[in-house]
């Protein structure tokens, strides 16, 4: 195990590659070319647009422990609590990044899916893994996708044959729990073939709130003709814990993809979602909802490349803020000059509850094409004076009103999940993230 030196954080994070890049296995070109484009690009602060309102260099500022940090004692029974009632999944865990096979429960696995860790399919599903890797995810363009590219050891990969449909949904459990500051940079590959379904609920964990940590994620997602994938994202025990999540989905004809980002804790994070509808008739649904107190931090970032005709978008996001905290949105809609009649819809919608709560949002279209149809809009106030009013005159106590009205609110995102019991599950923490 590594301690990076007092030296800039950019600097510290190349010179640690140098040291480690000989253990690493497979890429080693597309390793060196993804530590250039971090060194070239630097740890992003405020300067830089798309980072103007969370500035990503303060994470930076302190020593973190850097590699393999293994498993750190986590047992059986420190995981039982992550587990979501009566959703019947199959269950994988990630401690600091890196995949128990101890801890990982596997079931109802149709014949020809592969739920692995991501290094042991870099040797045995070398040609596939070459494939997809790093093709979805941007290197060039993000400082934090190149650095994870550049160490990519662990994470989770998945390889769903065509005709094939994954009834029981992966649940992907990210636990973090480490004695000092540390870097943690999980990779996950989804390869969905043609005609097939999967569903996956990932969620962010914290053990040891105590220890300030970095956790830099970054998914790949390759979807074939006529395929559906359900993505859910629950960041909830996240306390000490500054989280980047970087997810890159690439849709072929006909296909589906729908998420839905829940962030109910976090002392900071930054959501990126980067999707490509790439064929005709593709289906996208992007949802999201935070709700931040104190001086947590959350910034979700959302584009839509629209590439080819006749598909279809939409984007809802809901924030509810309290305290000093910051929520950001930033959502792009890109409708390229072949795009035509592309539908697509992006909103934003905020409630604060505090004078010193701040949301900056920036809803955008770019489009270069003539026949479509796309809006966006963006509204931020408080609550509802005369609803609160009508409750209260109904008996309800002012908090007891306050809490139905914002759970109502927060609702309408809720209500997309697909998953029953998942729905059940974040109805609950929902109410109880509320009430505090």
């Amino acid at each position: 195990m590594n301690v990076i030196e007092k030296i800039p954080p950019t600097e510290k994070l190349v010179a640690e590659f140098q040291k480690v890049k000989g253990s690493l296995i497979g890429f080693s070109a597309l390793r060196e070319k993804a530590i250039s484009e971090f060194e070239r690009l630097g740890i992003p602060n405020r300067k830089n647009e798309e980072w103007k309102y969370s500035d990503a260099s303060a994470l930076f500022k302190n020593e973190l422990q850097v590699g393999k940090l293994g498993s750190m004692n986590v047992q059986k029974k420190d995981i039982e609590k992550f587990l979501i009632p009566n959703l019947n999944a199959s269950v994988v865990v990630l401690v600091n990044g890196i995949y128990s096979e101890e801890q990982s429960a596997l079931k109802n696995i149709p014949k020809g899916v592969v739920v692995s860790s991501f290094a042991k399919a870099i040797t045995e599903k070398s040609e596939i893994v070459s494939t997809h890797f790093s093709k979805y995810a941007n290197i060039t363009g993000d400082a934090f996708v190149a650095l994870n590219t550049a160490f990519a050891t662990d994470g989770v990969f998945i390889s769903i044959p065509d005709n094939t449909i994954v009834e029981t949904p992966v649940h992907i459990i990210n636990i973090i729990s480490t004695q000092e500051p540390s870097l943690l940079q999980p990779r996950f590959l989804f390869i969905i073939g043609n005609n097939s379904e999967l569903k996956i609920v990932e969620s962010f964990d914290a053990i040891n709130s105590n220890t300030k940590n970095v956790c830099n994620s970054v998914a790949e997602i390759s979807i074939g003709k006529k395929s559906k994938v359900q993505y859910y994202k629950l960041q909830n025990d996240c306390s000490g814990v500054h989280l980047i999540s970087s997810v890159n989905v690439h849709q072929q004809k006909d296909s589906h993809f729908d998420t839905n980002t829940v962030t109910l804790n976090g002392d900071w994070v930054r959501n990126n979602l980067n999707i490509v509808p790439d064929a005709e008739h593709c289906e996208t649904h992007l949802n999201g909802l935070f709700i931040t107190r104190g001086n947590q931090h959350v910034d979700n970032h959302t584009l839509v490349d629209h590439r080819k005709p006749n598909c279809e978008s939409n984007q809802l996001y809901k924030g509810i803020l309290d305290g000093k905290s910051v929520g950001v949105f930033n959502g792009k809609i890109f409708v390229r000059r072949d795009a035509q009649k592309t539908n697509a819809y992006q909103s934003s919608k905020n409630i604060l509850l505090s004078d010193d709560a701040t949301i900056n949002t920036k809803p955008q279209l770019e489009i270069y094409a003539d026949d479509v149809k796309c809006s966006h809009g963006s509204t931020t106030g408080q609550l509802n004076e005369e609803a609160m009013f009508y409750l209260r005159s109904r008996g309800l106590g002012e908090e007891s009103a306050k809490n139905l009205l914002l759970f109502a609110y927060a609702g309408d995102v809720i209500e997309k999940i697909q998953i029953e019991s998942l729905k059940i599950y974040l109805e609950e923490l929902v109410n109880q993230r509320l009430k505090k």
